[in-house]
């Protein structure tokens, strides 16, 4: 495999080599910086769609590739980022017109909610929002009455943290 940028008749050959030749190394860097395997491969594939197109401009095509991937994965992770905070800010809590909440106490449990992880969150609103009880939640879920409840319990004991309160926990 050549070093040299290929002309354009030659490219995808080219491209293809240096896929063969650095996929998967780029694809455990990328993974190991994004720590989500569908992301990295995102990125890897990315970063070969766009090295196809400055090729005849890459004079030392890993050392471009790694810092593409690198570039790529940082990208992702603001993205990730921005996208977790628009959803606390856009609120997974909406605001009801009824009730009288300070809308900052709103924001601050919408972004405690989202650092949840799905399965917590799940639990959460069908504890809160729709009053199940656990053994109505484990035949929703296809889980044990005893698993929807622990992951209540840690749910709370996260929200808790991440509010700085102390409060009792509410009755099942």
């Amino acid at each position: 495999m050549s070093d040299r940028p290929p002309s354009a008749g030659v490219a995808r050959e080219w491209l293809k080599e240096l896929y063969d030749a650095h996929g998967a190394a780029l694809f455990r860097y990328a993974l190991m910086i994004l720590a989500d395997r569908s992301e990295a491969e995102d990125v890897v594939q990315q970063v070969f769609v766009s090295a196809l197109r400055v090729a005849r401009d890459v004079a030392t095509p890993l050392e471009y590739l790694r810092r593409a991937t690198r570039n790529e994965c940082y990208s992702a992770l603001r993205r990730r980022r921005r996208e977790r905070d628009r959803a606390a800010e856009d609120g997974l809590l909406e605001a009801q017109a009824a009730e009288a909440v300070d809308e900052d106490e709103r924001l601050a449990l919408s972004r405690a909610l989202a650092a949840l992880t799905p399965e917590q969150r799940e639990v959460v609103h069908l504890k809160v929002f729709e009053d199940l009880t656990f053994p109505e939640m484990a035949a929703l879920l296809g889980i044990s009455a005893n698993t929807a409840a622990s992951r209540y319990r840690y749910a709370l004991a996260h929200l808790r943290k991440a509010l700085g309160t102390r409060a009792e926990e509410p009755e099942s």
